[in-house]
């Protein structure tokens, strides 16, 4: 027999299936600040210069509070279930579920002692100003010395309860 030239169907080994998801967007008034505040630069330095620097620093100065935006929601808070174990995903840093002790949610109103006073200066904390709530995720493991997680989420309860479905 002859071999055929096709090629096998790859391996369904890295599939994963997302138990949650969520991107830490900024507020939508921070958008038009940022476009009125580069556009009135913009204005600034146009103001009465014919031709090509008439136009040019609206090019310029317009894409520049789209990519800091853009850049500063960037974060996103997701609970994975992967070939090799359920794993929470916070930005790059990502925490197996199976060492999770214990979840609770910080409310608003408890955020500034949570970052303050009572932190601690070893755990791993993913703050974001214009979120108002926080998770806090206790860790038990014994080969990383962070005892717990502070991550910023605008739906708590969602993502406690998918952490909670994907714990042994």
């Amino acid at each position: 027999m002859s071999e055929t030239s096709r090629p096998e169907a790859a391996p369904t080994d890295n599939i994963q299936s997302t138990l949650y998801s969520e991107r830490l967007w900024v507020p939508i008034w921070w958008w038009a600040v940022g476009l009125f505040v580069a556009g009135l630069l913009a204005a600034e330095v146009h103001m009465g210069a014919p031709g090509l620097r008439a136009w040019l620093p609206y090019v310029l100065l317009l894409p520049l509070p789209v990519w800091g935006l853009i850049w500063l929601s960037r974060l996103r808070v997701e609970v994975v279930d992967e070939p090799n174990g359920v794993h929470l995903k916070v930005g790059r840093a990502h925490l197996p579920v199976d060492v999770i002790t214990r979840v609770a949610e910080v409310p608003g109103s408890a955020k500034s002692a949570a970052l303050g006073r009572q932190l601690d200066p070893s755990a791993f904390v993913q703050h974001r100003v214009w979120v108002k709530s926080m998770v806090l995720i206790v860790l038990d493991d014994p080969e990383d010395p962070t005892p717990y997680w502070l991550v910023s989420t605008r739906r708590p309860a969602a993502l406690l309860a998918a952490i909670s479905r994907a714990r042994p």
